[in-house]
């Protein structure tokens, strides 16, 4: 039975050899090559929106209407969005316009109505000198529906030159109003 048992295991160990060598035979090595590349990114700064200029209705009489035109440049709103990155990067633009302008003094509040038409700005992106727009510029647009436009000029700058109309009451309380005017910018990514 010693040689019966030794003949088994040497048949089992045998046939185990076999079964791994067809295992270990059947693949096969082909060359191979491995490359190595890189993500990159550069992060630009962020925009920065500047407001240089008030809109700014001076002295105004009690029940007579006063408009400041866009195109008047010691009393138009500008607005200046400068960046970083290719020229025409394009730009994301909302204003958030009040209804109204507000005087707070001696506790009593009291509100001037403002407005703003239709075609009560500009837009530049000639990057031309801060008080005048450039000969590109899109004139009479809605400063409440902006369009998107692409940063100008070698500084990469959008100015908005901005106009409005307030229309006080014939018994307007006398004194100084005033209200923010918002204006926020981002890149679209176009």
């Amino acid at each position: 039975m010693q040689v019966y048992s030794r003949m088994k295991k040497v048949k089992l160990v045998a046939a185990t050899m076999i079964v791994l060598a067809m295992l270990l035979g059947a693949t096969t090595v082909s060359a191979q090559d491995v490359a190595v590349g890189q993500a990159t990114a550069t992060v630009l700064a962020v925009l920065v929106v500047t407001a240089p200029q008030d809109l700014a209705f001076g002295n105004i009489l009690q029940g007579v209407p006063t408009s400041v035109a866009r195109t008047v440049a010691a009393s138009a709103g500008i607005f200046q969005i400068a960046g970083e990155g290719a020229l025409n990067q394009e730009v994301s633009m909302h204003m958030q316009l009040p209804d109204y302008l507000w005087n707070a003094a001696a506790g009593v509040q009291d509100r001037l109505v403002i407005a703003f038409s239709a075609t009560d700005a500009t837009v530049d992106t000639t990057a031309g000198t801060p008080d005048v727009p450039g000969a590109g510029a899109f004139v009479g647009v809605d400063p409440q529906n902006l369009a998107d436009v692409g940063m100008g000029g070698a500084g990469n700058v959008i100015r908005i030159y901005l106009g409005g109309t307030v229309s006080p009451t014939p018994d307007q309380r006398a004194g100084s109003y005033s209200a923010d005017i918002i204006l926020t910018a981002a890149y679209t990514g176009d």
